[in-house]
């Protein structure tokens, strides 16, 4: 059994919140400067290539690279072999999400009760997904969401018999929908299977796959490239002012479902899809 001291997780937090919200991932930095090349719309160009100044200016004064520095997802991979001493580890988990920002400069945007209003203050509690895996390491991935994009998510319970053509209208009906409201060029996370949650999920974590990289089935991976032409076609175009590039990539994950049921959720982000991986 390995001991991690909660401090240490704490401190690790901190840096990942402060360097996925001045730091855009190279894969979408450098998808940005492709896209401002290939842009048709002379207006898409121009903004397409002021989003990769602000994060250049971002990374070269660290300054967030929004101002809606999001609420804060964190993903753990917790090895079973491990032993968290001196805390509780989902207290040091806020803990770091307080401290970094509070030392990031980074805007509080989470308030205590959907009704009441009351902004926390620290941008915490943060939302925490745990897996339990082999091993004797502990591995975080921060991943700050603003509101802007998840706001135009949605989710339904298609039927079996929609079928692929079902899903892949239901993700067109959604980014249609959405519009120029997101913030384009986005990235499109699509979960399919699981139930009502889970579905979800698979598409929060969708967004954390490099721009690029294809689902390793190929049936998943077509409908990936057939949707990321689709939306480009669509013509909304960086900031929604036209043009050919809407999205930056379609990530389709999935898992088994129910016999009666096809769960298909779709989760847009913006094109600072900020994360920050570490482990301990």
């Amino acid at each position: 059994m390995r001991e991690i001291k909660a401090q240490d997780i704490t401190e690790l937090v901190s840096r990942l919140c402060i360097d996925a919200c001045y730091n855009l991932s190279p894969d979408i930095y450098n998808a940005l400067k492709d896209a401002s090349e290939r842009e048709s719309s002379p207006l898409g160009r121009g903004i397409l290539k002021t989003l990769v100044k602000n994060a250049d200016i971002a990374h070269d004064k660290e300054k967030p690279m929004c101002q809606d520095t999001g609420m804060t997802v964190v993903f753990v991979r917790l090895g079973q072999e491990v032993h968290v001493v001196g805390g509780n580890l989902t207290d040091a988990i806020n803990a770091g999400v307080r401290d970094g920002y509070q030392r990031g400069y980074l805007r509080k945007s989470v308030v205590n009760d959907p009704i009441l209003r009351e902004n926390t203050g620290d941008n915490t509690p943060a939302i925490i997904h745990y897996d339990i895996v082999p091993g004797d390491k502990i591995e975080i991935t921060v991943s700050p969401k603003g509101f802007g994009s998840e706001n135009k998510s949605d989710l339904r319970m298609l039927q079996p018999s929609d079928g692929e053509e079902g899903v892949k209208d239901y993700v067109m009906e959604v980014v249609k929908h959405a519009g120029p409201n997101p913030c384009p060029p986005t990235i499109v996370g699509v979960g399919i299977g699981g139930n009502f949650e889970e579905s979800a999920l698979y598409a929060k974590r969708a967004l954390l796959r490099p721009v690029g990289d294809r689902n390793p089935k190929p049936h998943l991976a077509a409908i990936e490239e057939e949707l990321l032409s689709r939306i480009n076609a669509l013509g909304i175009g960086p900031a929604g002012m036209g043009g050919d590039t809407t999205t930056l990539d379609v990530h389709v994950e999935a898992g088994p479902t129910h016999i009666a049921g096809l769960p298909v959720a779709v989760n847009i982000s913006c094109h600072a899809t900020r994360h920050s991986e570490g482990s301990l």
